[in-house]
């Protein structure tokens, strides 16, 4: 439990952690950059560190095979397919133009060797053999990317093919990509891997990763390029410093130069002026509270996942946290409802935000007991 953990309620408001230490040290503008959009997320805490037009709809490219890969892992992980699959390769699949791992019609691969194909080749030609596989045609394919992207409260994605080639209402946004990469990195990590796979051969042909900054930045695990003519050149890009992961996301550049120059110019950014913490782990106490009503008189609560913060560098010791519950707590107590909420601030900026719930089930007093609470509210 860290020094975050405890707090205790007085009725309405929650006593608040002391403030020291000297004023908040503030970050400098993020670099303003080249590109049509961007975005700059921590994976665990959520926070936008930097921003340009992040809900504007615009075209995906390559980066639509993100959710091609996603709904293929989910297939994999529910048994419905299995990395062993021998896929027959389609004359759609073998023509569709553009980036190929250079499969053949009517032969055989498997899914193992489709999948890398797709990440790090960027093969148009795995992708539509892995929709046709998992769905029986790419439209059919389409449908579950679309149910998937619902799923994930992506509000601003429609797909209309697996590999991203140009096609008119096929379009996403910087702020869903980069829910969606998060989605990817925290729900399948063992198959996280192959985003930082810097070459792979099939057929006789050796082809690099597209994503430069592979080579360039060690921390730089993943994940996935993207080009048209009217998507411009594209980069997501994921980075781990020191247990700090960084998502950033640059849409419509100049230049395959251009996107790993922007992209990590953000990532530099984010890493040199910012830090993230774990305030609290799924099930720590951040406070106790008074029950009304109940067969016992308080009840600690509690968060239901880890709760992040992304603060300016130097600025931990100027965290103050307090809990407020709208209204008094009133047997019985469900443990899955949330009775109130944890707030982290550094100054006038709210740094997490977060449901606290009851930790255990509060059944409703003895007759006595309710009686006599009846009483006390009435006299509050």
């Amino acid at each position: 439990m860290t020094t975050f953990s405890r707090l205790f309620v007085v009725l309405l408001l929650a006593t608040t952690l002391p403030m020291t230490g000297s004023a908040q040290i503030a970050a400098p503008s993020p670099p303003a950059l080249n590109a049509k959009g961007y975005l700059l997320i921590d994976f665990n805490s959520g926070r936008v560190l930097a921003s340009k037009n992040a809900d504007e709809r615009l075209e995906p490219a390559s980066i639509t095979k993100l959710m091609t890969a996603y709904a293929v892992f989910r297939t994999i992980n529910s048994g419905q397919i299995s990395l062993d699959d021998e896929v027959r390769v389609s004359e759609k699949a073998w023509r569709t133009p553009g980036s190929r791992m250079f499969i053949e019609v009517g032969t055989r691969v498997s899914v193992e060797k489709l999948l890398p194909g797709m990440i790090v080749q960027s093969g148009n030609d795995a992708s539509v053999a892995l929709a046709e596989h998992v769905a029986g045609s790419e439209d059919s394919f389409a449908e579950v990317m679309n149910q998937l992207a619902d799923e994930l409260g992506m509000t601003r994605t429609n797909y209309l093919n697996s590999t991203g080639l140009p096609a008119e209402n096929h379009y996403t946004s910087a702020n869903d990509i980069a829910m969606l990469a998060g989605a990817l990195i925290r729900e399948y990590p063992d198959y996280y891997k192959w985003y930082s796979q810097k070459e792979f051969s099939y057929n006789g042909i050796t082809q690099a990763n597209r994503n430069g900054l592979l080579w360039r930045d060690e921390t730089v695990d993943g994940m996935k390029t993207g080009y048209t003519e009217n998507a411009g050149y594209c980069l997501v890009s994921s980075a781990e410093r020191n247990g700090m992961r960084l998502i950033a996301v640059v849409l419509g550049t100049k230049s395959t130069a251009a996107r790993a120059n922007e992209s990590q110019a953000l990532l530099n950014y984010g890493f040199r002026f910012f830090e993230t913490h774990r305030l609290w782990d799924q099930g720590d106490i951040v406070a106790d509270a008074r029950v009304w009503k109940g067969e016992q008189e308080s009840t600690d609560l509690i968060v239901n996942k880890p709760v992040y913060i992304t603060i300016p560098r130097g600025s931990l010791d100027q965290v103050e946290t307090s809990v407020s519950i709208p209204g008094k707590l009133i047997a019985p107590l469900q443990t899955n409802e949330a009775v109130g909420e944890v707030r982290a601030v550094v100054g006038a900026d709210t740094v997490a935000r977060h449901s606290v719930y009851s930790s255990a089930t509060v059944g409703e007093g003895s007759l006595l007991q309710t009686t006599w609470d009846e009483l006390l509210l009435w006299f509050e």
